[in-house]
């Protein structure tokens, strides 16, 4: 393990390292370096590091050890703009209780397949059954875990104590898995003032989950590697507020972010009435905002652009990128999702290359970002994130 940390603090070393995360710095505030570039395998990660390669045997130790070697693979054969920090973080225990209805799911016969809804709000009564979750610090399990690395990594890593640091609301996830995708879309016709008074509550029940962090001083910055939204990371100058007290982190002096990829299909109205407006007030407190994830915006984004402190959108391999190149213009990060099907089947690079150069040809006024995600498989061909990413940075330079 220490010679693993030691790889990832050579790594984390190298100049290459200092010049992202600068150029991430100057991306995260709307300034047009070249268009960046980060790939989050996600799935794809059991076949491009899967856990035969591991040596350890305890769980919490393989856990460890994977993560160094993730960082380590990152750097040798997915050539994006990921920057490797000398950093070991160390998440302290936070427990939350649940929203007093137990969450049900019809399961997949297939082990990575998708599962169903098995609702348990039935009825707009059944609404009176949730509860507002509740935050408990386990302080003495927090400084044993940061002891616990500090004997591991010794002066190899600098191991940090971070609390809640990635923010991200993501109502309509929860109320769905409670009520059923199919009978939200019904509700916005037969029963709206249920659907309100099951946002209004959700809404209220996010406040008070981050009022809880306040009060505890949980929140920890997440102006560095952190991962931001549904893709990027929080590299910046702008936050912390030049007021901040490091002791005690707010929210202005955060990212913070929401989305409703459930609702991709509804229409512009029906988004700005039923879901934008509590995610907005939600989002208002933060310092900077991001919106957005596998739904196409393209014709919702008048409504997104009243988002406050808004400043990165997701743009996702549904969306029209033309149109909304035309809509952000440099106002906003670009948040490019491209398709993750090129990846599989017959991979062809020159399909690969015409289609990330349309959408940099379109983007040329934006500030933008291609983030390659929801890779559930590369068919066990992990050269393909190679080579995708070459054929990327390639042509990012000409931009």
């Amino acid at each position: 393990m220490r010679d693993l940390a030691k790889r990832v603090a050579e790594v984390a070393s190298f100049p290459i390292m200092l010049k992202r995360r600068e150029m991430w710095k100057r991306h995260n505030r709307l300034e047009r370096v070249r268009p960046m570039i980060l790939v989050f395998p996600e799935g794809s990660w059991r076949e491009l590091l899967p856990q035969s390669v591991l040596c350890c045997d305890e769980k919490r130790a393989r856990h460890i050890e994977w993560e160094l070697r993730r960082r380590i693979y990152h750097q040798e054969y997915i050539h994006d703009d990921m920057v490797i920090e000398k950093v070991w973080v160390v998440n302290k225990t936070v427990n939350t209780s649940g929203w007093g209805l137990e969450l049900k799911h019809i399961p997949s016969d297939s082990l990575t397949g998708a599962w169903g809804f098995d609702p348990v709000i039935k009825k707009p009564s059944d609404l009176k059954k949730l509860k507002f979750p509740q935050v408990e610090y386990d302080e003495k399990n927090s400084k044993d875990n940061v002891l616990e690395a500090q004997e591991l990594f010794g002066a190899i890593l600098d191991v940090t104590l971070k609390g809640i640091s990635h923010i991200s609301f993501h109502l309509m996830y929860l109320y769905c898995q409670l009520r059923g995708l199919e009978q939200i879309m019904w509700d916005m016709y037969d029963e709206p003032n249920m659907l309100h008074e099951a946002m209004t509550f959700l809404e209220e029940g996010h406040r008070q989950l981050i009022q809880q962090y306040i009060d505890l001083n949980l929140l920890s910055l997440n102006n560095d590697e952190t991962y931001h939204s549904s893709g990027g990371v929080g590299y910046s100058t702008e936050l912390p507020k030049s007021d901040f007290d490091p002791q005690r982190i707010r929210t202005c002096d955060m990212w913070a972010s929401a989305e409703a990829q459930e609702m991709a299909q509804v229409s512009p109205e029906a988004h700005a009435e039923f879901i934008l407006p509590y995610e907005r007030r939600l989002l208002e407190p933060f310092g900077l905002n991001g919106y957005g994830c596998c739904e196409a915006l393209t014709n919702k984004l008048d409504d997104v652009f009243t988002i406050p402190n808004l400043r990165r959108i997701s743009i996702s391999p549904w969306a029209d990128v033309d149109k909304c190149a035309e809509k952000l213009r440099g106002n906003y990060i670009f948040s490019w999702k491209p398709r993750p099907m090129d990846l599989v089947a017959n991979f062809d690079p020159e399909k690969v290359g015409e289609y990330i150069k349309h959408t940099l040809d379109v983007t040329k006024d934006c500030v933008i970002e291609m983030i390659l995600k929801d890779t559930h498989t590369c068919e066990n061909r992990p050269k393909r994130f190679t080579q995708w990413t070459d054929i990327a940075q390639d042509l990012v330079s000409n931009y």
